[in-house]
């Protein structure tokens, strides 16, 4: 393959990457980062929601950066606790998210927020992370 080609048929002819990024993933980071700067720029007066924008920004980087490496790196221990890291990023990103939704909400809708948010958090722990003895 040529040398602009970063993609590697693999086992079973399924095509692996190694390592290059598409226009498509930098286009979507642009656009992230675009609508990043447009939000803090809107929030300037408001602490808490620059920090809420900002650390949701961090958030979903580390979130994708993980997931990158995660598809990369063989069956291993380092595999696992990748896998731990991207468990914990959705679930803080998830519940950075359900508290801001809550507090438009009235109450019984805000439960049904919260234990939506709760059952995402704990499905993807029982499908992804838990392993039996």
């Amino acid at each position: 393959m040529d040398r602009h080609h970063h993609a590697e048929l693999g086992q079973a002819g399924r095509v692996r990457d190694r390592g290059g990024s598409s226009w498509l993933t930098l286009f979507g980071f642009c656009l992230l980062t675009g609508n990043t700067v447009m939000a803090l720029y809107r929030s300037r007066d408001d602490f808490w929601s620059i920090s809420f924008v900002g650390f949701s920004y961090l958030n979903l980087v580390l979130l994708f950066s993980f997931l990158r490496w995660f598809e990369r790196v063989p069956e291993s221990p380092r595999r696992h606790r990748m896998k731990v890291a991207v468990w914990l990023l959705t679930t803080l990103l998830t519940a950075m998210f359900a508290y801001k939704v809550v507090a438009v909400m009235p109450f019984p809708v805000a439960v049904l927020v919260w234990a939506m948010a709760s059952a995402t958090a704990f499905g993807f722990y029982a499908f992804f992370i838990y392993e039996d003895e």
